[in-house]
């Protein structure tokens, strides 16, 4: 299962394939919503594999397909849905989007949540996040570098807002306060590129990992090339 499809078909297919992964075995698509960092490439996607398309009603209007005629499967955000052996909760997320929503999958008794795109982590989710194995959570920017960096004050406002994304700091209090010590393996990912840096974000979750005394381990993940393969 594919979740989001933000890359080209043909960078999709050289990533899958850097990790023994072929694009014709996708199965389906899961959408979180509709910003073009994640579904400029899910017209081409859906209109060459054929296959389900996941996503919220307001999330599907939002979408131009570009004339492709996806076989689109709506949920609510809230609902559970199960998607061969994989049982996917659903749940709202706080971002400028139609219907933003985030996932935890559930098969064989583990847990791994995937969290990118809000601008701070409310009661329900640190609920959703109770008992995960694996987290991929986002860690989009430093706000020291964003202040100074080269977007527009409105941009940034808006990345700073309740609605935009999540900031190293915001990562580390919610490690230090809420982290489930059931979390194995933290991976922080969607860092901005101009406004975050790989070791200062390393930085902030280590340090805030050692406060707690957990032995979780910490993965960055970067744009260009897939991560490992994580094994549950």
């Amino acid at each position: 299962m594919l979740v989001d499809a933000g890359l080209s078909r043909r960078e999709l297919r050289r990533r899958l394939a850097a990790i023994g992964e072929e694009f014709d075995r996708i199965d389906a698509v899961l959408i979180s919503h509709e910003h073009s960092d994640h579904v400029s490439g899910l017209p081409v996607v859906a209109k060459t594999l054929r296959v389900p398309v996941f996503l919220t009603k307001l999330a599907a209007a939002a979408i131009d397909w570009n004339g492709c005629d996806p076989r689109i499967e709506t949920f609510q955000a809230g609902a559970r849905i199960v998607i061969g052996d994989l049982e996917i909760d659903t749940f709202t997320i706080p971002h400028d989007a139609a219907d933003p929503v985030a996932f935890c999958f559930r098969c064989d008794g583990l847990k791994a949540g995937l969290v990118t795109d809000l601008g701070y982590i409310p009661d329900s989710i640190r609920f959703h996040l109770r008992s995960v194995d694996l987290l991929l959570l986002e860690s989009n920017h430093d706000i020291d570098m964003l202040k100074v960096g080269p977007y527009p004050w409105s941009v940034k406002q808006r990345v700073m807002s309740r609605i935009g994304h999540l900031s190293n700091d915001a990562v580390a209090d919610f490690i230090r306060l809420d982290l489930d010590a059931a979390v194995r393996t933290l991976v922080l990912g969607h860092l901005s590129e101009h406004n975050n840096h790989p070791e200062i974000a390393r930085l902030s979750a280590n340090q805030a990992l050692a406060a707690r005394g957990l032995l979780t381990r910490l993965v960055i993940a970067g744009h260009r090339e897939p991560t490992e393969t994580f094994q549950l």
